[in-house]
């Protein structure tokens, strides 16, 4: 099947009509139509081949929401006209220890992400969300509520479900005094899911004209992490902390401000890696932890959690033509708080 795409032909190339080819739906497979794609910063990383090992042509995109246009003979969870996403990858080998137990983000023999990827042949290229139509298992596809806004929606299946994973891993409950340091994309929501989990929450951030959103998105206190004296009065301060920044910043700041015990979780990934001071952690029992994204029926959960929850991602519409201006803004975070595209655009 041939479809209209936006994708990057080089590290330095802006983002440009493509002209893709999708294989047509076997048995297993689900096709949708794709109505909203979300920007996430990992396809500015990605485009830009920040991180190393970037295909090219690529077409990013990994928070997708769309409608059923076809399903295989096989395919029994999922019907024509049924709305569902697909989130950061789109298969994996299904028979090692972390697939068997639900963690396939983790498949110790790899993932295949939604784009940027191999399939489980190891020999075909994943193109992601950016694109009118895509065809995915359906092991991989997920059920969506019509209950809320879907462009709102399709940046739960990153942003979302990137912070709800670590809530929910190391089991933050009502009293849990919890800090999330910086307000983007992945910060926003890790505000409102903990929040809604009963956290007494905390934004940690350099900039003190976000005070306002931190507090209309659920925060109940926010701290200035530039002032010295400040940071000194917040020693020993959190149970948790989620770091959400992938600029380069000083760990050992912020490992200061958890209690004993305390766990300070990484979802950014900053473009030099950091050194950490052991006494920081041997000197209370810390942990400095990382996670990344939700196996498949933890990003159900997740999904059915904010459908009743009513939570959603605060977005700003963009046309597809204007996604190289919205990669700029995103870079100058300049964005509140997570760039959607309108699939109409590409039509």
């Amino acid at each position: 099947m041939n479809v209209k795409a936006y994708a990057a032909t080089g590290p330095q190339a802006p983002l440009a009509p493509y002209q893709l080819d999708r294989r047509s739906c076997g048995p297993k497979d689900v096709e949708l139509e794709i109505l909203y794609c979300g920007v996430c910063h990992s396809d500015i990383h990605t485009a830009r081949d920040e991180w190393g090992g970037t295909m090219y042509p690529v077409v990013p995109g990994h928070e997708i929401v769309g409608k059923v246009t076809q399903v295989g003979a096989e395919v029994s969870r999922f019907q024509v006209g049924q709305t569902v996403g697909v989130g950061c990858f789109v298969d994996s080998c299904g028979h090692c220890h972390n697939c068997a137990q639900d963690n396939e983000q983790y498949c110790e023999n790899g993932h295949s992400q939604t784009y940027n990827s191999l399939l489980q042949d190891k020999k075909t290229i994943t193109y992601g969300g950016y694109s009118t139509h895509i065809v995915v298992t359906e092991k991989f596809v997920l059920s969506v509520s019509d209950k809320l806004p879907l462009e709102k929606v399709a940046p739960l299946l990153c942003a979302g479900i990137t912070t709800y994973s670590p809530l929910r891993h190391w089991n933050v409950k009502a009293g849990d005094k919890l800090a999330v340091v910086g307000l983007g994309g992945l910060g926003h929501m890790a505000v409102k899911i903990a929040s809604s989990m009963g956290a007494e929450v905390t934004v940690l951030s350099r900039s003190k004209s976000k005070e306002k959103d931190a507090q209309e998105l659920g925060a109940h206190h926010f701290e200035i992490t530039t002032d010295k004296e400040n940071m000194k009065r917040l020693a020993n301060r959190f149970d948790f902390i989620i770091d959400t920044v992938s600029a380069e910043h000083d760990y050992n700041e912020y490992l200061a401000l958890l209690n004993t015990n305390g766990v300070m979780v990484l979802l950014g990934v900053p473009p030099k890696p950091s050194d950490v001071h052991a006494f920081q952690l041997i000197g209370g029992r810390r942990s400095l932890v990382g996670s990344l994204v939700g196996g498949i029926k933890e990003t159900q959960e997740m999904l059915d959690y904010c459908a009743e929850h009513n939570i959603t991602s605060d977005v700003e519409m963009i046309n597809i033509d204007q996604i190289n201006e919205a990669y700029e803004r995103t870079l100058a975070g300049d964005v509140h708080y997570r760039f959607v595209i309108d699939m109409k655009s590409l039509k």
